[in-house]
């Protein structure tokens, strides 16, 4: 009798696969240091977590790795952390700190800490990424600190990682219930504009311009007949939210 013999496929480990020994990698330790809460004795990951995959394209013989992978794990210990600490500090109810937790870990949030921290002169992009739109670069900074927050369990585990969450994101948490931007913009503008004149915000399109595979909408929002903010956007709701976003900077005053 003959007996097939059973091959299983076994998951490998994370390897960053980069040749980093022809690059100056002192300003990558250096942020670490100073940043990250010390060296990184693997310091390809942390510069792994730098790579768009577009950089790929253009350097393909000292680069074969991208921060994606990097990004998908620390996405998850992001929310994680998060999540954990709004459990344990609050008792609102599952949709309020579900509401909290989008507004705290969403790509404008991440993307101002990568920002702050200062992890833009660090992003290893092509030449076409560089010269990208502003909403472009920020999705990319949110997507480098959700890659760095997972080279930082990588390197140091959870508690390294819950640290520099705690200190970048986790501290605008104040702030963010203070002004109530938790709330989406139209929601929240609605809310003060309500209390302070009794009156609905309304909205209309000023303009549209552009092929219909990448419009760009113009907005206004007005309260009482009077223009009070004005938006762009890729599609009607996103102008509406900024046009949204506008107007509270002058009501919110």
């Amino acid at each position: 009798m003959w007996h097939i013999a059973k091959c299983y496929l076994l998951p490998t480990i994370y390897q960053p696969s980069t040749n980093y020994q022809a690059m100056d990698t002192t300003a990558y330790q250096e942020l670490a240091v100073e940043k990250l809460g010390g060296a990184f004795e693997n310091l390809e990951t942390l510069i792994t977590a730098f790579t768009h995959r577009s950089y790929l394209n253009e350097h393909k013989k000292s680069a074969t790795a991208h921060n994606e992978r990097l990004e998908f794990l620390g996405d998850a210990v992001l929310e994680l952390v998060v999540t954990e600490h709004l459990y344990r500090t609050y008792e609102e109810p599952e949709g309020i700190l579900t509401n909290w937790r989008s507004s705290l870990v969403r790509t404008e949030s991440i993307g101002a800490a990568a920002t702050r921290l200062g992890f833009e002169p660090l992003l290893r992009l092509s030449r076409g990424e560089k010269n990208g739109t502003d909403r472009a670069r920020a999705q990319i900074l949110a997507n480098t600190f959700e890659a760095v927050t997972g080279a930082l369990y990588i390197e140091r585990g959870y508690d390294a990682a819950k640290a520099f969450i705690d200190e970048n994101i986790l501290s605008t948490l104040a702030e963010i219930l203070r002004t109530g931007s938790w709330m989406d913009p139209k929601s929240r503008l609605q809310e003060v504009i309500q209390s302070q004149i009794g009156a609905t915000p309304a909205y209309r399109v000023l303009s549209e311009e552009g092929p219909d595979h990448e419009k760009e909408f113009l907005v206004g929002v007005y309260v009482e007949d009077k223009l009070a903010g004005e938006g762009t956007g890729p599609s009607k709701q996103a102008a509406q939210v900024a046009a949204a976003s506008a107007a509270l900077e002058k009501y919110a005053k």
